[in-house]
């Protein structure tokens, strides 16, 4: 009998389903699609100016199901994150004062003491 029960144990762990990674495979951009775009409306400034690593590290531990899925998800974030000064991040020019006209007023300093 034990060796029946021996067996029987062994045919059911042979025939269990093995996981699966459904994200196997995928771009960045599939992987933002498909886990991310239901929460965030865009990829862009999403990664905050973060390294690469440290935004992989943190994807790996809460978001994604491999290493492979964060090192894709990180670099895509990457390429969307737009640093300030670059192309694509439209900065307002400041205008010059002209000569003889007024300084706009400045605000108050904070008062100090309290």
């Amino acid at each position: 009998m034990g060796l029946g029960s021996a067996a029987a144990l062994l045919l059911m762990l042979a025939n269990s389903a093995s996981a699966e990674n459904l994200d196997a495979g995928k771009s960045g951009a599939r992987l933002f699609a498909d886990s991310c775009a239901a929460c965030h409306r865009s990829a862009r400034g999403l990664a905050k100016g973060r390294f690469r690593l440290t935004l992989y590290l943190f994807l790996q531990q809460h978001y994604t199901s491999s290493a492979d899925s964060a090192s894709a998800l990180s670099t895509y974030l990457q390429s969307v994150d737009a640093p300030a000064g670059l192309p694509g991040r439209k900065v307002k020019p400041t205008r010059r004062l002209q000569q003889g006209e007024p300084r706009p007023p400045r605000p108050p300093l904070p008062v100090r003491g309290r």
